[in-house]
């Protein structure tokens, strides 16, 4: 009988990433008994993905996620579910995740899958998951004097001689602006100026058949970084526009996708002091 002390006590899971893309778990066994599968459940709670595990050296349990078995994208909290039908939240034990920094996929499959595990705000352990068909990857952002360069690669697509890139307001009924880019291989480098861009955000996508193919947004995700959103993406600049002067920037969103905001600078009004009572005017 599991006391109260144990049934409370967190489960640690290890986890490690290999250069594929897969990850595997390591829990104790000692004490856990009849413990049968590591459990991802999708955070919407519709989808479920269960992974045996079986006995690893050093009285340890595993299970692995490889690669080539789909994760639609999403958060997936992870649980160990025993046969008696106890199913036990899953925290961070040691996390190598070395691998995911030095990963260039092929894009052979038509698409990338990422999956990168981390530590939520309550301490537990979820695999947060992406899965692009095909996929462009952010690199280097470079901010000039009303612009921001961007720099990156396409998997699972062939850039044409009408790629292009497009930026989409998101609230607003504004066109879309389409930008020329300059393509070597599957490298892509288009530079977005911000005078042309009225307030609000903007979302960066790339037409690698031009503006008749099917549109791929652009995301920053071969890495180990789960969710980027904390942080801009690069330097905010005052520009000058004829609607006014502005603050523009790159940031990335909740999902990781790159976006523009750009918002307008209000001037200060000065504010004048009455004078003193007998004062001359």
């Amino acid at each position: 009988m599991t006391t109260p002390a144990r049934r409370t006590a967190p489960l640690r899971a290890d986890c490690i990433a290999d250069s594929a893309g897969g990850l595997t778990f390591d829990v104790p066994a000692a004490g856990e008994a009849g413990t049968a599968h590591l459990v991802l459940r999708r955070r919407d709670g519709r989808e479920e993905v269960c992974l045996p595990l079986t006995p690893a050296a050093s009285g340890r349990l595993r299970a692995a996620l490889p690669s080539i078995v789909a994760l639609p994208e999403g958060r997936w909290d992870a649980y160990a579910c025993t046969d008696d039908g106890e199913t036990r939240r899953l925290v961070p034990g040691v996390t190598d995740l070395r691998s995911l920094a030095a990963r260039t996929p092929s894009g052979s499959r038509g698409h990338v899958a990422v999956r990168v595990p981390y530590a939520t705000r309550q301490g537990n352990l979820t695999v947060r998951s992406w899965l692009r068909a095909p996929h462009a990857e952010a690199g280097d952002l470079r901010t000039g004097e009303g612009t921001l360069t961007v720099h990156g690669r396409v998997y699972g697509a062939a850039l044409t001689a009408d790629a292009c890139a497009e930026l989409r307001g998101r609230h607003a009924p504004d066109p879309v602006r389409r930008l020329d880019i300059r393509a070597d291989d599957a490298e892509f480098r288009f530079t977005v100026p911000y005078a042309r861009l009225e307030p609000g955000i903007w979302d960066l996508w790339l037409r690698p058949a031009g503006k008749a193919g099917p549109g791929v947004r652009i995301a920053r995700l071969l890495d180990d970084v789960a969710d980027r959103k904390p942080g801009p993406a690069g330097a905010r600049v005052r520009v000058d526009t004829p609607r006014g002067p502005v603050e523009a920037g790159p940031y990335y969103t909740r999902d990781n996708d790159l976006s523009v905001s750009v918002t307008p600078i209000t001037p200060i009004t000065p504010v004048t002091q009455a004078a003193p009572v007998g004062s001359p005017r």
